[in-house]
């Protein structure tokens, strides 16, 4: 068998590689600090395992893929859908596609302190979504949608700024969100001819 004579040779090698490592002198001061390194390593792997498992921090699963080419032909993106939308079980959604050089639309407002779920694609090339004083942030990459969960916890404008260099208008590319007291939002109406919501 030709697995016998590797399984030795493997072994060999690693009891040489054992052997040679014995042999080499460290400090202790070396070793403390080997040690140390070590355990801050380990501790750091233990605080992502923990997130991973106990408070659901993973990298994302749910890819969902779009055809950048032909935005204009989908029905969850076309024109008339974009904006605020509240669905039939009351959530909001915003959808908003971001192209050299602006965010459409233009304007959107939304009530404070209220989940919010923003979906975002690109029509053209890599965007980032930037939206500062929140915890908004994330690339819009061509080909696949951005979905992402926020609440503004009081009333104001926010500007929303491209943080990825996406041509030669990337300075001008932005939009802005109206963030309105709870209370003082009302829902945008659909329209029955095209099915869209009244936002810009």
């Amino acid at each position: 068998m030709q697995t016998e004579p590797s399984k030795q040779k493997y072994e060999q090698c690693l009891r040489d590689f054992l052997t040679q490592l014995q042999a080499i002198h460290i400090d202790q001061l070396e070793r403390k600090w080997i040690t140390l390194s070590l355990l801050v390593i380990g501790l750091f792997v233990g605080i992502i395992t923990i997130d991973a498992f106990f408070h659901g921090v993973n990298p994302p699963s749910k890819v969902e893929t779009i055809d950048s080419a032909s935005l204009h032909l989908n029905k969850e993106f076309a024109e008339d859908n974009l904006g605020v939308q509240v669905d039939d079980k009351g959530a909001i959604i915003i959808r908003m596609v971001a192209g050299r050089y602006s965010f459409f639309p233009k304007h959107i407002d939304v009530p404070a302190e209220t989940p919010l779920t923003f979906r975002w694609v690109s029509m053209d090339v890599l965007h980032g979504v930037h939206i500062p004083m929140t915890n908004m942030s994330t690339m819009i990459v061509p080909g696949y949608v951005a979905e992402i969960n926020t609440t503004f916890p009081k009333p104001g404008e926010y500007p929303v700024l491209c943080n990825e260099f996406c041509g030669l208008g990337h300075n001008h590319m932005w939009s802005n969100i109206s963030v309105i007291a709870k209370e003082d939002w009302t829902a945008p109406v659909k329209s029955p001819v095209k099915g869209g919501s009244n936002n810009e």
